[in-house]
């Protein structure tokens, strides 16, 4: 069981994997299980302090992408600018279209789920839930604008939060 497409990362190269945001590809490796030679990407979160291996041939079937491009981030931060979108279904069923969203990878559905579930002084308080949901989306965004726009996380979130505080005024 051999690379069956080559895909396009290098080590060093930073990369979104769908369930766990950014990540930087250390090295490839090759490894031996269960009698079959694997090609692995080592991918360290370095936030997670966690190393996940990837099997190559895998790679773009689970969704592991490059970084958007700025387009793509200038997109994501446009999508907060929008009015918040809550549906009326039960907690239950959106909570579950959230964290779908966020776990997709997709740069732009996590955005939306940020500015669904922004919550500004003047609004009541989030569940529980819905902070945690809020968090993780709102980590996973700003992780990858720091990542393309080259600033820290500090900077990306300054970033994220001016957009966010232009809304409300």
């Amino acid at each position: 069981m051999t690379k069956t497409k080559k895909t396009d990362f290098r080590p060093d190269d930073f990369v979104v994997y769908p369930a766990h945001g950014v990540g930087k590809i250390m090295s490839i490796e090759e490894q031996e299980i269960a009698g079959l030679k694997l090609e692995l990407f080592v991918i360290s979160f370095e936030k997670d302090k966690m190393t996940l291996r990837v099997p190559t041939h895998k790679a773009t079937e689970i969704g592991m992408r490059q970084l958007s491009t700025p387009d793509v981030v200038s997109k994501a931060l446009e999508t907060l600018k929008g009015k918040a979108k809550v549906k009326r279904a039960m907690w239950s069923r959106r909570a579950q279209e959230y964290e779908q969203k966020i776990n997709s990878g997709d740069l732009l559905s996590i955005a939306e789920v940020v500015r669904d579930l922004h919550r500004t002084d003047d609004q009541r308080e989030q569940s529980y839930s819905e902070r945690q949901l809020y968090e993780a989306a709102l980590e996973r965004l700003t992780r990858e604008v720091a990542a393309v726009s080259g600033v820290d996380e500090a900077g990306a979130q300054k970033k994220v939060d001016d957009v966010l505080l232009s809304r409300a005024a």
